[in-house]
């Protein structure tokens, strides 16, 4: 049963990350929102399956974990920094 647990979580951690993307929530691009929202739910995923730490359900589970991960990786702001770092090079 957890192997259809875990596909399921990763089926809907795939949809938070394209639904997050497509409504404006990050901005990020698809494939890195989606790639992030699944690195989340496997986070989880683990977590649950190690300590026993649950929100409920795996869908709520993978559902707060996506998001969450969208949250807590500012990849927006990185790439940012990543290009004023570089334009400042350039103007040496």
């Amino acid at each position: 049963m957890g192997f259809f647990a875990f596909f399921g979580s990763m089926m809907l951690g795939g949809i938070v990350g394209y639904a997050a993307e497509r409504l404006g929530f990050t901005h990020n691009g698809y494939l890195p929102s989606i790639v992030i929202a699944l690195g989340g739910v496997v986070l989880f995923f683990m977590v649950r399956v190690m300590f026993g730490i649950s929100f409920g359900s795996h869908g709520l589970n993978a559902i707060i974990s996506a998001a969450g991960a969208l949250i807590l990786i500012p990849t927006e702001a990185a790439t940012r920094a990543r290009s004023r770092s570089r334009t400042r090079n350039r103007r040496r």
